[in-house]
């Protein structure tokens, strides 16, 4: 017996509009659709949310001054903006090899172990 569908919470709601529309269920993609054609503001960020995540993705650093234009007039201008703020380390992490996540893990782990002492 199929449970009825939920509206999901807006974090919920994030994830769906933010993943690859083909992986979804039915009533989820459809939510998706009726929620994008309902506020133009909510597809315009999904569109650019989908943007930069495929610039990280696949690293491509000369998408990024477009992205940050166009970006600042949207709903999504405040994450535009501290981007901004250190636009140098934006394009180093796009154009450079190296990851600090490990080193972040490691100081992650060693903070676990010191609250539960």
């Amino acid at each position: 017996m199929n449970q009825p569908w939920r509206p999901p919470s807006p974090r919920q709601a994030a994830r769906l509009l933010t993943a690859d529309r083909c992986t979804l269920a039915q009533p989820d993609r459809t939510f998706v659709e009726a929620l994008c054609k309902a506020s133009p503001d909510i597809a315009r960020a999904t569109g650019l949310a989908r943007r930069f995540q495929a610039m990280i993705q696949f690293r491509d650093s000369g998408a990024l001054v477009s992205w940050l234009e166009e970006t600042l007039t949207s709903p999504l201008a405040s994450l535009a903006r501290g981007l901004l703020r250190d636009i140098d380390a934006v394009r180093a992490a796009l154009t450079m090899p190296w990851s600090s996540g490990p080193v972040e893990g490691k100081i992650n782990k060693l903070k676990l172990i010191k609250r539960s002492m």
